[in-house]
């Protein structure tokens, strides 16, 4: 039994047809490592907006929802970290689908090695304007208030803005790889022998002094995602049927 890791997918971030067709390599991902994930870890945007009100949550693609209940229903013990594009998330993966979801970067164990999750987001040091911004948006007050708006339009300003922000930081450099190597180094100190992170949407395995970073990269532009087994950890790219070695594993 294996271990599996992605992120940055970002569903509902492009057309119909090119999401529909993100769609399908994700849902075939996930049949294929059914029979032998004992856990996945998503670790943030897995879709490119996600905001769920008491009684309301975004429509659409549905048929992930239903191949991740299916996921943890077989026996596939399953995490959701939020992002920094699906944080407003409150008891429906948990309550409805069984999925475990974390607001704030955790540790886990295993096979005996101590793993750092964190989607990467907020550690470029010359982002200030988001690392002011990320706890007022994450505030409960603010997502309480955020509720009185109507979904139609709530959903859709915040889509709106998602895309709008999109455009602003994608012609930036803040530095992020500094930043995470940085928070690496630190978790590696504190006697961590693995961190895990998305965000940045460049897969990356580095074996480091103290431990190895990966970076899990995204389904937009690689398709890629690591697999971890008896200690070993590899950062792997889905072809559309199988997965396949983007660089030498590392333990």
């Amino acid at each position: 039994m294996a271990t599996f890791f992605l992120s940055d997918i970002h569903l509902g971030l492009g057309t119909r047809e090119t999401e529909r067709a993100k769609e399908d390599r994700l849902l075939a991902f996930l049949r294929a490592i059914a029979p032998t994930a004992r856990t996945l870890f998503i670790l943030g945007d897995l879709f490119d907006f996600w905001f769920e009100y008491r009684t309301v949550i975004p429509k659409g693609f549905h048929r992930t929802l239903t191949a991740l209940q299916e996921l943890a229903e077989a026996g596939t013990v399953i995490h959701y970290l939020a992002g920094n594009h699906d944080y407003w998330m409150g008891d429906f993966f948990p309550g409805e689908l069984g999925i475990q979801t974390h607001a704030e970067a955790f540790e886990v164990t295993i096979d005996g090695k101590r793993i750092q999750m964190h989607h990467g987001d907020g550690l470029a040091g010359n982002d200030l304007g988001y690392r002011l911004i990320k706890p007022v948006l994450r505030h409960r007050l603010s997502i309480r208030l955020y509720r009185w708006l109507h979904p139609d339009i709530g959903i859709r300003l915040a889509r709106g803005s998602s895309r709008t922000s999109r455009g602003y930081t994608s012609a930036k450099d803040y530095g992020e790889d500094e930043g995470m190597l940085a928070y690496a180094a630190g978790r590696f100190a504190a006697g961590c022998d693995i961190v895990v992170m998305g965000h940045r949407h460049r897969p990356s395995l580095k074996k480091l002094p103290g431990g190895v970073y990966v970076n899990l990269g995204d389904w937009i532009t690689y398709n890629s995602y690591a697999r971890m087994d008896n200690g070993m950890i590899e950062l792997m790219t889905w072809n559309g049927e199988e997965g396949r070695p983007h660089e030498p594993a590392a333990r």
